[in-house]
């Protein structure tokens, strides 16, 4: 009930979006970049065979080409990789073709703008990569914070992260049932699911949606085009 006829304010909403994909697409450069890196660091590509980097992190496919290299994933290596990414990222990012994804500027500016919801991110990129793209892309300023590849390598433990740095910035715990994972592949959506937050998944990245369909995700879109129905679907207004 009201108190002293002040309306309690609505709790808030945390929504962690994914970077490639879902937001925008670099037009290959992160990809690229990373190839590269590999090659220069390792001076093989080999290690690479049969990796998938739609929905992974930049820290687990570090792992994995140093372990298919049949070198230890040290923290050591694993930063020299990162930081020859990095630096090739910083310059392939002005030459790639790439684009916003459909709606997302609309998208995000109607959750800015709403005191229910709150922007983060919950990615595989690292926090440097994450940077260099969406500043790139202007967006960068819309995400205070987030979890990235630098928090853990598996992406399936990034969700607690990003709860608690929200609970630190805003001093609100957010428990699953108010918090959504938007991404674009079916890691994302397996991700939100392993700590029983919302999934929405959005067919703008390299899977189709029948086979996002297929793992059953709490909300679908071919792409976020039409903000106003994401917006009813996924932020309805509270009483």
């Amino acid at each position: 009930m009201p108190v002293d006829g002040i309306a309690p304010s609505p709790k808030k909403r945390l929504y962690l979006f994914d970077i490639d994909g879902t937001l925008i697409t670099s037009g290959g450069a992160g990809e690229t970049s990373y190839r590269e890196a590999v090659g220069e660091f390792l001076g093989t590509l080999a290690p690479l065979e049969g990796l998938n980097f739609a929905g992974n992190t930049d820290t687990g496919l570090a792992r994995g080409v140093l372990l298919a290299a049949g070198k230890e994933p040290t923290r050591e290596a694993i930063m020299g990789l990162h930081d020859t990414y990095l630096a090739i990222l910083a310059d392939r990012i002005h030459r790639h073709q790439g684009n916003l994804l459909p709606g997302i500027i609309p998208l995000l500016d109607c959750l800015k703008e709403r005191p229910d919801a709150v922007l983060a991110l919950l990615t595989g990129n690292l926090a440097a990569g994450a940077e260099l793209k969406l500043t790139h892309y202007g967006v960068w300023h819309y995400f205070a914070f987030g979890a990235f590849a630098d928090d853990h390598h598996e992406r399936n433990q990034l969700g607690p992260v990003a709860a608690s740095r929200a609970f630190e910035e805003h001093g609100e715990d957010f428990t699953p049932d108010r918090i959504y994972v938007i991404g674009d592949t079916p890691r994302d959506i397996e991700c939100g699911k392993a700590f029983g937050a919302f999934t929405v998944a959005v067919a703008t990245g390299k899977y189709s949606r029948e086979e996002l369909s297929s793992h059953h995700p709490d909300f679908l879109f071919d792409d976020f085009s039409d903000a106003d129905a994401v917006l009813a679907a996924i932020a309805p207004l509270q009483d």
